[in-house]
């Protein structure tokens, strides 16, 4: 045992016995009477005002972050009111009796207050894991610190050490290390959410470069927060050559289509082949692009539903991607009509009925043409352009005939149906045989 360990525990002893002492005077069991007193007094308080404060609290609106901070306050009333009794009484006491004999109120309010101030920090964080832990961490610390015993209880966890070579690792060490890493990438986090939001507002970059930047800026802010971290608590980073190379071999092992999922989602930003708002087709997936993770695209189909598509195949495989270079799509529309109609007016009046379909760019002017002289029909296609397929196709089209329909209705152009005419012949000899036969039975008849 090291001496600096023997020093903190005999400090430690002549605490506690201090403390027995002063357990056995009255005024000990006097404060505890208070305190359990003012708290029940704090609950029954809370109780009352709570709803009060709750109704109060919900004409907060359009200010999120004070509202956050309100609702974190209200679930701590009684902890508010516990200290602010304590604080009352402490102030009383003082004026009447000698500062001695307040000490154990003095450190019930201590450690109220830090409860308070860490409980309500911690709601700032959203997962509530790593906030209640975060909370207890530095409610524990604060309690040690008030309570006088902070260095003899970093000296006990510092002898609990792993030495590794050169490197001692304790337990102090890891848990100074776990504090600090988690508090350094939630700060990344968060200054990396703020700075891709203004990226994402700019309007000056195209929206593949957006989300690149805001892409590398968060993985960069965590990977400075993480050295950092380990930095401060005296970790050496080149002792964790041998952890990369685990990784190393992770990846190569079973992590290859994350990895390739990342590196695909670099190069589709990279070349700008996809963006947020391109209409695509991919494998009988059509849809339109909502938004590129690092693993995947989302892709929203016209029937609403939202597919989860590996990057990965956005590079290997066939893709249509209907707003590559612009939003302009053409679509085409085949139809028939009577022989008896001239086909010159039936191809005036479709282009009419398409430019009477709102969705169909009047900039670019549609065209009919006579494809073919089919059995029953003449045979036309109509092409128009639209600007929004991610409005959807199939609506578009049915648009246009309908307004087919209507027009060549009104201008008496019939659509023909298939019709076929049916000729009966009968064999010559089977006639002559029965012609025979009927002579027959004439005679014997």
């Amino acid at each position: 045992m090291s001496i600096d360990v023997r020093t903190a525990i005999h400090d430690t002893l002549v605490k506690i016995s201090a403390g027995l002492d002063y357990a056995a005077t009255p005024w000990l069991l006097y404060q505890a009477v208070i305190i359990i007193c003012l708290f029940l007094a704090a609950k029954l308080v809370a109780r009352r005002v709570d709803p009060l404060l709750e109704n109060r609290a919900r004409q907060i609106k359009g200010h999120p972050g004070l509202l956050r901070v309100v609702a974190a306050l209200l679930r701590r009333t009684n902890w508010i009111f516990f200290s602010v009794f304590l604080l009352v009484a402490l102030t009383i006491m003082r004026s009447v009796t000698r500062s001695s004999q307040t000490h154990l109120i003095v450190i019930a309010l201590s450690l109220s207050l830090a409860w308070l101030f860490a409980s309500v920090l911690s709601r700032i964080i959203r997962n509530r894991l790593i906030g209640r832990t975060l909370a207890w961490l530095a409610w524990i610390y604060a309690a040690l610190v008030i309570l006088g015993v902070s260095d003899e209880a970093a000296a006990f966890l510092d002898s609990l050490a792993l030495p590794l070579g050169t490197t001692h690792i304790s337990a102090l060490t890891v848990l100074k290390a776990a504090v600090l890493l988690i508090a350094t990438v939630w700060l990344a986090i968060v200054v990396g959410n703020y700075l891709d939001e203004r990226v994402q507002s700019s309007e000056e970059l195209t929206p593949s470069i957006r989300i690149l930047i805001g892409k590398i800026v968060k993985i960069g802010l965590v990977l400075v927060a993480g050295a950092i971290a380990l930095s401060s608590v005296g970790v050496n980073l080149s002792a964790l050559t041998v952890f990369s190379g685990a990784v190393g071999v992770g990846v190569g092992f079973g992590l290859q289509k994350v990895v390739s999922n990342f590196v695909s989602g670099v190069i589709i930003l990279l070349d700008k082949s996809i963006k947020p708002g391109d209409t695509i087709s991919l494998e009988g997936t059509f849809g339109w692009i909502r938004e590129l993770r690092a693993r995947f695209v989302s892709v929203v189909t016209r029937d609403g539903r939202e597919y989860l598509i590996p990057n990965e195949d956005f590079i290997t495989r066939r893709v249509i991607n209907w707003s590559f270079s612009d939003n302009f799509v053409r679509l085409d529309v085949n139809f028939g009509v009577s022989y008896d109609a001239d086909p010159h007016k039936v191809s005036q009046l479709a282009i009419e009925a398409a430019k009477s379909i709102v969705r169909v760019e009047a900039d670019r002017q549609p065209v009919c043409w006579l494809t073919n002289f089919g059995e029953s029909s003449l045979d036309f296609v109509l092409r128009f352009w639209i600007h929004d397929p991610q409005q959807g196709l199939t609506n578009v089209r049915g648009r246009v005939l309908l307004a087919l329909w209507d027009i060549f209705k009104e201008n008496g152009i019939c659509i023909p149906y298939p019709h076929r005419e049916i000729i009966l012949k009968q064999d010559e000899h089977a006639v002559d045989q029965a012609d025979l036969g009927h002579d027959q039975n004439a005679k014997i008849g």
